[in-house]
């Protein structure tokens, strides 16, 4: 792969970038925020499933909800996994309470719950509250 499709987690717009091991710097072509700059997304209904087909990017998906002790737990370390793997991984979370036809697609029964999806296709998925380092070592292997 020469290039690769990055989602802006500020703007939301679709960036082209050439495929680089390392990238010392990377900006949106629209906002001209840092891509660098990797925060989890707060995907809906509208933005899910055209984030996971225009991003070539793996993408690591939260489920959570405002009332769940354990995913408001969870939250820094899945923000702070995500800081550390620029352009390598997208994060995104989502809301069951708002989106409930998102979680009941993916029969989420438990949250927090994340899932990998490589290519729209779901490749693996762990439930429970997780550190950083064990986010980061789930999707490493």
């Amino acid at each position: 792969m020469s290039s690769m499709q990055v989602v802006c987690p500020h703007c939301l717009k679709l960036n082209r970038l050439p495929y680089k091991e390392h990238y010392k710097k990377a900006i949106c072509g629209y906002c001209k925020a840092s891509l660098l700059d990797n925060i989890p997304i707060e995907a809906n209904s509208e933005t899910f499933d055209w984030i996971l087909e225009n991003s070539t990017l793996p993408i690591v998906v939260d489920f959570w909800a405002p009332w769940c002790g354990p995913c408001r737990m969870m939250a820094p370390a899945f923000a702070q996994a995500s800081s550390k793997l620029p352009l390598k991984v997208q994060f995104l979370k989502v809301n069951t309470e708002s989106n409930p036809q998102i979680a009941t697609r993916y029969g989420i029964r438990s949250i927090p719950t994340m899932i990998l999806f490589k290519n729209t296709q779901e490749v693996d998925r762990i439930s429970g509250a997780l550190s950083s380092e064990q986010i980061i070592g789930w999707l490493s292997r």
